[in-house]
Formats: structure tokens, C-alpha cells, sequence
């Protein structure tokens, strides 16, 4: 396919082309070459598309209208009625089917027990000017998330949650990534996400008239007892080892802690942004309750 996989590569002697099935058994075929070099974000970013893994998972994205460029299911999926269909709809919208072995499938997923069904889709980034938060909404911004496990849990949580898209801040892990991809189970699909800079970030909470409620170990509040109906609640995180820095810090309408009991000191990053994003689901609903 052009725009970012070598059409040589996805032709091949020039009999396959675009929309049709083909079986593939070797790991030295070009595709399958390609559709690996997405373990890479040089990869990634080159041509803009990922892998994701299981048929739910990439039947659900289907029906949120992502397009499949390459649907990958294994022999033993070959006829059951699930893939059969999401395999005519890849062909009708002009993506490649491949019929691949289960060392190919193992190869491509880089599991010795892979799933029967993967896709590769086109990557898709909200740009932050286009975010406008209509009252009752949340979105969770985080700066500088360097896990892959802890962005797609967050990213998880942050669906379950009810909240509407997900802003990374500066130096943060690729989402897109495989690892990251399966931690989301799903919800990569369901929720916008945008990357962004301090600067610009800061600008937008201005313009766009957000209450922005962080989690910081100098916190003033107890998480329980901030305000979350004033405005559309951004919750911001901070970073897995350093926190929020002072440039973001200082500008939160609201620094918030959670309170803990134990030896611990700290919070893993995704549970900390699950019992936000919770808390802040929570007010909202007392709200709707009363109204």
C-alpha cells in the first residue's frame, strides 16, 4: 500500500494487489517484513499506522470506523464466521487480507502463543486546538508517561471511567506502541488522543476555560474534597519518577493528594490516575443526581 508501506512489498510480483487475500508461510516475505518493522516507533512514525492483536479487539475497532490496511488472521481462524466478515469488509475498503501461518503469526506479534486475528491500522492524533470540553466533561492529561503498561492502563481506566480523550504532554511513550496497544484492551479505539508541549498546553487551559485538577505531593487537598463540578475537569498526572513539574504545577487550578496509609510513599502512576479520574466520575454523577 502507498503512503507509508513499500508498494514493491505489498504487491509483490505485481499479481497481488490491493483488497485481495493472500496466504503467507514466510517469515522472508516482504509484508510480513514490513508489518514486524512496526515493533519499531521509527517504523511507527515513518508510516503513521500499528499493530493491534485480537479479533474482539479488532472487530470493535472496525465498528468505531477504523479502516483495517492489513488484516493478519492464522489457519486455524480460516472459516470461522467472525473473521470470514471482518475479512470481506478489509477487502471491500481496499485492505490486504493475509492467510498466515502460526510461525508467521508468532513472528509478527513476537509471542510464542499469539492470537489468531491482528491489524494493522492508521494511526489517529486530535489536535489540541480542536479540543473543546462541554461541561461535565473529563479528560486526563499526562506529562512525560514513560511506561508503555502505565499509558495504556491509564488509557483503559481513563475509558471505563467516562472520560473523553487522553493529552500527552512532552516526552511521553508512543501509544501506538504493542505493548501499549494491549494494555489498552480495546480503548485505544474509543478515545482521542493529542500530544502536545507545556506552552501549548498552558495556552489551551487559558482559551479553553478548563479546571484543571493535579495530583502533587505538596497538595493543599485531600483528592475527595476538590471541586470537580466547576467547569470541564482536566485531571493532570505527573511523571512515573519526577512528578509534575513547577511550570505545570503552579498553573492547576487545584493541587490534590491521596492520602495513603502503609509504607508506601507513592502511587503507581495508572492507579493514581484511575482513583482521579474515579473520584472525579463520582462528583459528576452526585451532580446529575441532584439536577
Amino acid at each position: 500500500m502507498s503512503d507509508g508501506f513499500n508498494d514493491t512489498a505489498a504487491r509483490g510480483n505485481g499479481s497481488v494487489r490491493v483488497g485481495q487475500v493472500k496466504e503467507v508461510t514466510s517469515l522472508a516475505n516482504p509484508i510480513v517484513k514490513d508489518i514486524k518493522a512496526l515493533s519499531q516507533k521509527k517504523t511507527r512514525d515513518e508510516t503513521k499506522t500499528f499493530l493491534a492483536e485480537g479479533l474482539k479487539l479488532v472487530i470493535d475497532a472496525a465498528e468505531l470506523g477504523w479502516t483495517l490496511r492489513y488484516l493478519i488472521y492464522s489457519k486455524a481462524a480460516k472459516g470461522k464466521p467472525q473473521v470470514e466478515k471482518i475479512a470481506a469488509k478489509t477487502v471491500a475498503q481496499g485492505g490486504m487480507v493475509l492467510e498466515v501461518s502460526e510461525k508467521v503469526m508468532a513472528s509478527i506479534t513476537r509471542k510464542d502463543n499469539p492470537q489468531m486475528v491482528a491489524g494493522v491500522f492508521d494511526q489517529r492524533w486530535k489536535a489540541l486546538k480542536n479540543v473543546s470540553l462541554s461541561e461535565g466533561e473529563t479528560w486526563v492529561a499526562l506529562d512525560r508517561v514513560r511506561d508503555p503498561g502505565n499509558l495504556g492502563t491509564i488509557i483503559r481506566t481513563a475509558d471505563a471511567a467516562g472520560a473523553s480523550g487522553v493529552m500527552l504532554i512532552g516526552d511521553s511513550t508512543d501509544p501506538f506502541a504493542m505493548e501499549t496497544v494491549r494494555a489498552t484492551m480495546g480503548s485505544i479505539f474509543a478515545l482521542p488522543l493529542v500530544k502536545t508541549t507545556v506552552p501549548e498546553f498552558l495556552a489551551w487551559k487559558v482559551q479553553a476555560g478548563v479546571n484543571v485538577v493535579a495530583t502533587h505531593l505538596a497538595g493543599a487537598k485531600d483528592y475527595r474534597t476538590v471541586d470537580y463540578k466547576r467547569r470541564p475537569v482536566v485531571v493532570l498526572m505527573g511523571n512515573e519518577q519526577s512528578g509534575l513539574p513547577e511550570e505545570l504545577a503552579s498553573k492547576a487550578d487545584s493541587l490534590a493528594r491521596i492520602p495513603q496509609a502503609g509504607l508506601a510513599d507513592s502511587l503507581n502512576l495508572a492507579i493514581a490516575t484511575g482513583v482521579m479520574l474515579f473520584e472525579a466520575r463520582r462528583h459528576l454523577l452526585t451532580l446529575d443526581d441532584v439536577q
